[in-house]
């Protein structure tokens, strides 16, 4: 970045700067006995407030308020998105914010312009007539455009709604019409296709915004990008700031709709305070660091729709001066690579899926090497392993473990473009131990985050100073965690406390109340474990624990997860048993991907033919298995999955019977969610046959 020295260095010596880097110590926090008398004070008035005030906990009306969740161990004075990005604003201006590549070059734009742009995009948006709590829709691949419509429709008065680009017409529809979206920013034609399909049916909708392709033909309220930044030139400043200072951090300013897989899509509702508090909070927690120390490079790819990259990439981008790159549209399908060693990111976070395709790339890769490196990186990655799970502090580990690291992993690291990177977060879903070790193994430690759509995304956080290992963490200073309705092993579910934690669910009064206690605590639907230390273990899913016909109760994860360390070979796996008499499992092969669509082909990878070879077999496709049954593969699976079951918690938890499906999972073919979550009532209906031959017998 063109003379960030100096421009880091002035924002050292600006005092304001530094007072914000003390008030957010990187360790501890600010506690009740050191908050300074004016948060205090704002504290107890807050509170009288709170009981004079009707206002709830919760609300399902998208206009509503609610009292937000000040107490001694998060007493921060509450602020909206518009008095975070102004006071990053004053010393940030100059740092470059977003950066997209157009024509091969890299194009960046400052925090000053970013503003600029946002203030824009909020006139365009009050010119096309968004009225106060409706929505603007974003349909779309990252981008500076998507980021500056999503804070110019905050600075309207609006709610920013990201909506999965993997979305179909209907599933549009049925978001647009539910958050009464007023105008919809689109990527390109593909996607304005599926607007066009259902545009007579949205009677809010007043106007379209295409921000990538060129207009195909020119439509009624259909505007380019360029154009819709134009339309709100008459609109005074005064008007704006007029909308703007009316804002309230216990209001709603974005929805996040969960992915419905369990009935239709929930749109959560998340209050200024939720985005601002948690971005400043969560991420510290994580020791994501303020420009004035260090600026913090990331790269943004994970599905903006999605809570995890919209906190991480957006929000916390603007509360702490982070310069965001986006990546290509075709990230998952390979080209993410390139990109991450190009810019050569601080941090970066992935889904457990993105880390496992990464672990698998590496792994064919080193299939096909010769004998010299293959032993090469065996030795290296045993070492850090060694070292990293144990922790040695002998002089001669040390050594080996250093030479390892500079002969082998530092180059490995460096391919992956992790150099830099400082920390490697992974959430959405629970992470294997596979994936853990692979990534120790090469020195990487990957610090796992847990929370929901309805907690703001991360509630527990493991960072470099909180880290135990198959550990989430511990909740984020200033949030609480508890279990309930704990069995006789510690497992209960987990709920949540603190200003993480959402205001509802949009138009649905009764699903909200299901999600909240008497309390006002949070039930997630998963269950968890807390250590003595407080680190947090997520377990499972309510939801997805099997009961079968004895009563018994079996957790299926750490079943799969087994089954896939034991046979390279599998994908996925998945346990089936609830209401039967005893498990039995559906199997998919780790196959090569379409590299234009992503959908998986009939070819194995190269690891999942080195394991055929190993069992004598000479198939090269997944239609070659599952037609012939072959012989080779199918007794290794049965073995593997022996292996399984002798280490089973007892009997009840044994695979007695599985089969091998002749395609993987995908998101296309419904059983994976955009952020690669098995969607495992959408597998039993697809596979219902599959799964009643298991049990035809009785």
């Amino acid at each position: 970045m063109p003379n960030s020295e100096e421009i880091l260095t002035k924002k050292l010596q600006d005092e304001n700067a530094m007072n914000i880097t003390e008030s957010y110590e990187t360790r501890t926090f600010t506690d009740a006995q050191t908050v300074s008398k004016d948060l205090l004070v704002h504290f107890e008035k807050t509170q009288d407030e709170g009981k004079e005030s009707t206002e709830s906990l919760w609300t399902s009306f998208a206009d509503g308020g609610v009292r937000l969740r000040i107490d001694k161990s998060c007493p921060q004075t509450p602020v909206t998105v518009h008095q975070m990005f102004k006071e990053s604003l004053e010393k940030y201006g100059s740092l470059n914010a977003l950066a997209s590549k157009k024509n091969g070059k890299w194009e960046k734009i400052t925090f000053s312009e970013y503003y600029c742009l946002s203030r824009k995009a909020a006139k365009s948006f009050l010119k096309l007539g968004l009225e106060r709590f409706h929505s603007v829709g974003i349909l779309g691949f990252n981008s500076p455009e998507w980021f500056i419509s999503a804070v110019g429709a905050v600075f309207a008065g609006g709610i920013v709604t990201g909506i999965y680009t993997t979305n179909s017409p209907e599933a549009c529809h049925y978001i647009a019409h539910d958050s009464k979206t007023n105008i919809m920013v689109v990527e390109n034609q593909k996607q304005l296709d599926k607007i066009m399909q259902i545009w007579n049916h949205l009677p809010h909708l007043k106007a379209v915004v295409l921000y990538k392709d060129s207009m195909a033909e020119r439509r009624p309220n259909l505007y380019t990008m360029e154009e819709f930044l134009e339309l709100g030139d008459d609109i005074t400043d005064a008007t704006l700031d007029d909308i703007i200072n009316s804002q309230k951090p216990n209001q709603c300013c974005v929805l996040i709709y969960t992915s419905g897989t369990t009935g239709k899509p929930k749109g959560a509702m998340l209050s200024h305070d939720n985005i601002t508090w948690t971005s400043a909070h969560c991420s510290r927690a994580g020791d994501m660091q303020p420009a004035e120390v260090q600026q913090e490079s990331i790269v943004s790819y994970l599905p903006l729709s999605h809570i995890a990259a919209q906190i991480y990439d957006l929000w916390t981008g603007i509360k702490w001066g982070e310069q965001v790159y986006f990546a290509e549209p075709d990230a998952l399908k390979g080209s993410l690579i390139n990109t991450l060693k190009e810019v050569q990111p601080t941090s970066h976070m992935g889904v457990p899926r993105v880390w496992e395709k990464i672990m698998e790339k590496l792994k064919d890769a080193s299939a096909q090497s010769g004998f010299m490196k293959k032993k090469m990186l065996s030795w290296a990655m045993s070492v850090s392993l060694e070292r990293n799970l144990n922790c040695s502090r002998s002089d001669l580990k040390l050594f080996w473990t250093r030479l390892a690291d500079y002969l082998v992993l530092a180059k490995i690291r460096n391919a992956l473009g992790f150099s830099c990177c400082q920390k490697h977060f992974c959430g959405a879903a629970p992470l294997n131990t596979e994936t853990l070790n692979f990534f120790l193994g090469l020195n990487i430690t990957l610090y796992e985050a847990y929370g929901m759509s309805e907690t703001t995304g991360p509630h527990c956080l493991s960072g470099p100073y909180i880290y135990r290992q198959h550990s989430c963490g511990k909740p984020v200073p200033g949030c609480k965690v508890k279990l309930v309705n704990e069995d006789t092993e510690g497992n209960g579910e987990i709920c949540f406390w603190g200003r993480t934690v959402f205001m509802g669910y949009l138009n649905m009064e009764d699903k909200t109340k299901e999600a909240f206690d008497e309390d006002g605590w949070l039930h997630s639907g998963d269950l968890g474990k807390l250590d003595k230390d407080g680190f947090l273990y997520v377990t499972g899913r309510i939801k997805d624990l099997i009961i079968t016909a004895g009563g018994e109760n079996v957790p299926p994860i750490p079943i799969e997860d087994a089954v896939k360390k034991e046979l390279p070979i599998v994908s996925n796996a998945m346990v089936i048993g609830d209401k039967k008499k005893f498990l039995s499992m559906l199997l998919t092969l780790k196959c090569v991907l379409d590299p234009d669509t992503s959908d998986p082909t009939d070819i194995l990878t190269e690891q999942a033919r080195d394991f055929c070879q190993k069992t004598g077999s000479k198939a090269t496709t997944v239609s070659e298995i599952v037609a012939t049954r072959d012989r080779a593969i199918y007794q290794a699976i049965q073995e593997g999955i022996n292996k399984v079951n002798m280490n089973a918690t007892n009997k009840v938890h044994c695979i007695q019977k599985w089969i091998v499906l002749p395609r993987d999972f995908s998101i296309s073919g419904g059983e994976l969610g955009p952020t690669m979550k098995l969607k495992r009532l959408t597998v039993l209906e697809k596979y219902r046959d599959e799964v009643d031959s298991f049990y035809e017998d009785g």
